[in-house]
């Protein structure tokens, strides 16, 4: 008995690689709040039954972590802000967590593709804080790409050097792009070296990770999107041993100034490792809807099942979980019409 305690204590601690299934709880508590709402129109309402049910489950677990990437102001989501400490434990080893409770809020309310909760682990004052910056520029690509790709090289050099290093000629490339106003210019510059578009209206998280691994669907992401989406993101492929870099990039005029009075540096690319200086990161995104990593929530009336994706830096494994558990169980949350 004695044994078995240990080990349940032993999987139970952050520095164990069987911690991140206890993670995954939190994850998918998340989905699970949130695929009510999918199709729905309220990504307001469907983003906070995915806060209120992270932040039960992150302090359900026994250690001790602060939110460095959460919701916050931009998201009007107090329950998750960033400085909060989440977790059973008040002492002990120090965490950070970087979440996102509903990546792709849009995704969820009009019942489109990879929408997920998602948030990753590392150790104290480990994560990158990017302040009031709420936007970041990205670059991911897989392993073979870290070090090779200066980021300020013309759009074409970047894909003639990828495709070099991949062995696949550019045409036959293709690079995730958020499907937004700000990024004509680098659709245009991409088809115009040759390469393939796949444009997406959000999911950037899911989207660099694929970049990052080696999945013949997407070779690169390019673009700017979220700065806490681009955190989680180096965290994931940091573990997965990826090519990821980000500037700061903000949008409004109200966030420029507010990053400008920060000291911030808006010019100069951040290496991987400058976002995330530890190897020992935990990753964990389960699907609210079907996307490019996972099958998202599906419910019957006896029966829910998620997939959730984890990723270890501490094992360096990558694993897709499919669980299925008792509908009844979930019967006490709150129905979409209360």
């Amino acid at each position: 008995m004695a044994s078995s305690t240990a080990s349940e204590a032993d999987a139970l601690n952050p520095g164990a690689p069987l911690f991140i299934y206890a993670l995954r709880q939190v994850t998918e508590a998340a989905a699970l709040a949130a695929c009510k709402w999918i199709g729905r129109g309220d990504k307001n309402r469907g983003d906070a039954a995915a806060v209120d049910a992270m932040r039960t489950a992150l302090d359900r677990l026994p250690f001790s972590g602060t939110v460095v990437i959460g919701e916050g102001e931009k998201d009007e989501a107090p329950q998750l802000a960033k400085g909060l400490h989440v977790g059973g434990l008040s002492d002990g080893p120090q965490y950070d967590i970087a979440v996102d409770p509903v990546e792709g809020t849009t995704f969820l309310a009009n019942g489109q593709t990879n929408a997920m909760a998602v948030l990753a682990l590392a150790p104290r004052g480990a994560m990158f804080d990017p302040g009031p910056a709420f936007y970041m520029e990205k670059f991911a690509a897989p392993a073979a790409a870290r070090g090779a790709i200066e980021p300020d090289w013309p759009t074409a050099r970047k894909l003639r050097t990828l495709s070099d290093i991949l062995g696949k000629p550019v045409g036959k490339l293709t690079v995730f792009v958020l499907e937004k106003p700000r990024h004509r210019r680098l659709v245009e510059e991409i088809h115009a070296a040759g390469a393939r578009v796949a444009l997406y209206p959000a999911g950037d998280v899911a989207g660099a990770i694929v970049a990052a691994s080696p999945d013949p669907s997407i070779d690169a992401l390019m673009g700017t999107g979220g700065t806490p989406e681009g955190i989680i993101t180096a965290c994931a492929i940091r573990a997965l041993g990826g090519a990821f870099m980000g500037r700061l990039d903000p949008q409004l005029p109200s966030e420029q100034i507010a990053v400008r009075d920060a000291g911030l540096d808006t010019r100069t690319w951040l290496p991987l490792e400058q976002l995330v200086q530890s190897s020992d990161v935990l990753f964990c995104a389960t699907g609210i809807t079907t996307g490019l990593l996972f099958d998202g929530v599906e419910k019957t009336d006896n029966l829910s099942r998620t997939q959730t994706l984890m990723i270890s830096g501490l094992t360096g494994e990558r694993q897709l979980l499919t669980t299925t558990r008792p509908y009844a169980a979930e019967a006490t949350e709150e129905a979409p019409h209360a």
